[in-house]
């Protein structure tokens, strides 16, 4: 198999096993401490406006929603799940596979962090970071946990994947 399929088939792996381990740890938050995570839907709802050129919102919560926008928001939760493991074997190289890490692949999840805060957040109508929220210190903290456990799945799928190979 040439580099970039195999580089390709290790981020989907990577990628789709640290966004479970991150949705896992959402459904033990919910289960366990009744704390809500994200709801894809308003992902979707984002991502299908883009059709008509609307890309930010004055509150996301408050635009009409959109047919389908649950299955667009968890395809697109996942591709971006993808994405950032193919950022950690760029950025580690495909060796990472064959012995992986914690501190890269936790670092990768940290920064992951600026994609809600900088991006969706914003674009929602959420301003940076939560500032617009009822509790921005609570959705901040919550956003950095979340990112941190995806990081931390990140590494875990690593070493499954490792196993398998």
């Amino acid at each position: 198999m040439s580099v970039s399929i195999t580089m390709i088939a290790y981020a989907l792996f990577v990628g789709i096993g640290a966004t479970l381990f991150m949705d896992l740890y959402a459904l033990v938050n919910k289960k366990v401490f009744n704390i809500p995570s994200l709801d894809y839907a308003i992902l979707g709802r984002w991502i299908g406006y883009f059709k008509e050129g609307q890309f930010t919102h004055n509150n996301i919560l408050l635009t009409p929603s959109i047919k389908g926008e649950r299955i667009i928001g968890w395809s697109a939760h996942y591709l971006i799940g993808i994405t950032f493991a193919f950022v950690l074997l760029i950025v580690s190289g495909i060796e990472w596979v064959a012995h992986p890490t914690f501190i890269p692949a936790f670092l990768v999840g940290i920064l992951t962090t600026i994609a809600p805060f900088f991006l969706m957040q914003p674009a929602f109508g959420f301003g940076i970071a939560a500032s617009k929220t009822p509790k921005p210190t609570v959705a901040r903290m919550r956003s950095l946990m979340t990112h941190a456990i995806y990081g931390i799945g990140l590494y875990v799928a690593g070493i499954v994947l490792n196993a398998l190979i």
